[in-house]
């Protein structure tokens, strides 16, 4: 490398693998350290009353540098030109770009399948304060189209959905929101920037569960949202300031380094996801399988289409024959290296219950409209040894 040490050339674009591991950070100018720092302050000290943030900082609610730091790594791995908003969890970062876009009397067009906690958002916390919501399904952008109201002020997709991993058509969802003047949010925590990068694809924001594939070792809670325009992104700061619900320096700082092997983490546990899937689609006890990347998969043309690098995620699902007593009857006694608990996109392999852990918050007759049954299982494959996991689950099947 050419140039003052720590500096990129100049006129070259970073590979995302370069991106994962230097964007957004620089050599510690006081001491030269090569990690960002934690700067666990409250407060800064000013130049003077008329330097007033001269520096950049004030009160570490509104900002802080070592956040920033990881602020501006999550901006350039998603592409988003005017930057990012780090907050304490996913959930934060949902709440955040809900109270910035929607206000009593206005409509939001959701998707009927989402993350739990995003739909207990909208179903009981929002509407109680006079907003209202259509849960559509946004497999099909005509049916988004429809949905939109004179008073609609935020789409709101997930892709792939949680936990059916039901696609969006980013594409055309995007034109359908620019078409309307309806500004459009795509959850793509599922897919990570090394899959797709929604911002890319006309979203106006992407937002992301850092706890999950950015973390990816159980570690922390973080979310951020990333914006195609500053005009957005100083919104976004702007409520997550009123809410208070900024990221911690000591979060941000696992984050970043944790971030750093996410493209190594990723493409492991897709090879492994897909490995699993196969295993499950040909076993005679399993009923039903969805990955995107199985030709069986119902929206398998846009899983191509749309996800980047030949890879679909390392999330699948699936249900056992014999329904929900034999699907809780393989998730109570599957073996290491796979545990039973929530979150997902770790290190660790993990099989979870949405019926009764992610998605019990949602109302029973919606749930299962979407095809949560009480004996889904969804699987979250992480880096462990592919034949190891594939050997753990066939077992586990084996002994039904």
């Amino acid at each position: 490398m050419s140039g003052e040490c720590g500096t990129w050339p100049e006129g070259k674009e970073m590979a995302l693998e370069t991106k994962l591991v230097h964007q957004g950070i620089n050599p510690d100018k006081e001491t030269g350290a090569i990690l960002t720092p934690i700067v666990q302050s409250t407060t800064f000290i000013q130049d003077s009353v008329e330097k007033y943030l001269d520096r950049g900082f004030s009160y570490s609610r509104t900002a802080n540098p070592t956040v920033a730091a990881l602020e501006a790594k999550v901006a350039g791995l998603e592409g988003a030109a005017g930057g990012a908003c780090c907050v304490a969890t996913g959930m934060a970062a949902t709440v955040t770009v809900m109270s910035a876009f929607l206000k009593a009397g206005d409509h939001c067009v959701i998707t009927e399948c989402s993350y739990g906690g995003t739909n207990r958002a909208a179903r009981v916390m929002f509407s109680d304060l006079g907003v209202t919501f259509s849960f559509v399904d946004f497999r099909d952008p005509e049916v988004v189209k429809a949905a939109i109201r004179p008073n609609t002020k935020l789409i709101f997709s997930e892709t792939p959905a949680n936990p059916t991993l039901t696609l969006t058509d980013i594409r055309a969802v995007s034109a359908v929101a620019k078409a309307a003047g309806v500004p459009h949010v795509c959850d793509a925590t599922f897919s990570t920037p090394i899959m797709t990068r929604p911002i890319e694809l006309g979203a106006d924001m992407t937002l992301q569960s850092l706890t999950k594939f950015y973390d990816g070792h159980n570690v922390t809670v973080g979310g951020a949202v990333a914006s195609a325009t500053k005009e957005i992104n100083e919104k976004l700061h702007f409520y997550s300031n009123i809410h208070g619900n900024i990221i911690s320096p000591q979060a941000a700082f696992y984050i970043l380094q944790h971030s750093k092997t996410m493209g190594l983490r990723f493409r492991q546990q897709c090879k492994t996801a897909q490995a699993v899937a196969e295993m499950l689609e040909s076993h005679e006890k399993v009923d039903i399988v969805r990955y995107p990347g199985l030709a069986s998969f119902p929206q398998k043309a846009l899983a191509d289409a749309q996800h980047g690098n030949g890879i679909h995620g390392s999330m699948l699902w699936f249900e056992v024959k014999g329904g929900t007593e034999a699907g809780r009857k393989l998730m109570n006694s599957v073996q290491r290296p796979w545990s039973l608990c929530e979150n997902l996109g770790a290190t660790e392999s993990i099989l979870t219950c949405p019926a009764v852990m992610t998605h019990a918050n949602m109302l029973k007759e919606d749930r299962l409209k979407v095809g949560i049954t009480d004996g889904f299982v969804r699987v979250s494959c992480g880096v462990e040894n592919t034949d190891d996991l594939v050997a753990a689950l066939k077992k586990g099947l084996d002994d039904l």
